[in-house]
């Protein structure tokens, strides 16, 4: 069983949600807030799994994206521990706006300009009325960085999404947003980021031997 964090340090599991079948289709589509689609089949077993691989680690709290997707997958991850689950606004997935649901060979097709705008500089050039980069940024770091700070001397799980764990990782690195690309987040990954004395390091990224089809 993981020892408890001393009580200058947090101890944070950071997962991304289960599949769903926007996830795993061929080629996959976009998936932001607009839609909020459940958990697929494979979906719900890989969060069942990271329930079990969670349920030794002595979790003080668990939090959530408001979406179902985050929602579904965390509960099973704190069902163990017997905690409430607790949602974060900020930690919703980026809104992708008129490519919710597109293939990105699709998004080409569609609206080429605002793809290629979108491609050379994601940081400020938005989805197609959605949010760009910086503004997902904005959001998630300070929701993060409040949650480490207040949950000192404990160890917590946040479950959220592909962008924003994304952006929070990237920040954590020291890496500009549009690298985000070279950041993977599977689904059910887990990475391990731990504060003390107010500085944090990213320890492990995007572990996923715990899953039966990685």
């Amino acid at each position: 069983m993981p020892p408890c964090p001393a009580p200058d340090m947090c101890l944070l599991y950071l997962i991304r949600h289960a599949a769903t079948d926007n996830n795993r289709a061929r080629p996959p589509r976009l998936q932001g807030w607009r839609t909020d689609p459940a958990l697929s089949v494979e979906g719900l077993e890989q969060a069942r799994q990271t329930g079990r691989l969670m349920a030794d680690c002595r979790l003080s709290v668990v939090y959530s994206s408001p979406l179902a997707r985050a929602r579904q997958t965390a509960e099973l991850v704190a069902e163990p521990h017997r905690l409430e689950l607790q949602s974060v606004e900020a930690l919703t997935e980026v809104d992708v706006g008129q490519w919710e649901g597109l293939s990105w060979e699709e998004v080409e097709q569609t609206s080429p300009e605002a793809c290629r705008a979108f491609s050379e500089n994601p940081c400020v050039n938005p989805y197609l009325g959605g949010e760009c980069l910086e503004q997902v940024r904005d959001r998630v770091v300070p929701a993060m960085k409040e949650l480490l700070c207040r949950h000192t001397g404990e160890t917590l799980a946040i479950v959220a999404h592909n962008m924003v764990n994304r952006v929070f990782l990237l920040e954590l690195l020291g890496m500009p947003l549009n690298s985000y690309r070279s950041i993977p987040q599977s689904n059910c990954g887990v990475n391990i980021i731990r504060t003390r004395n107010g500085q944090t390091k990213l320890l492990t990224l995007n572990s996923v031997l715990h899953l039966s089809d990685a």
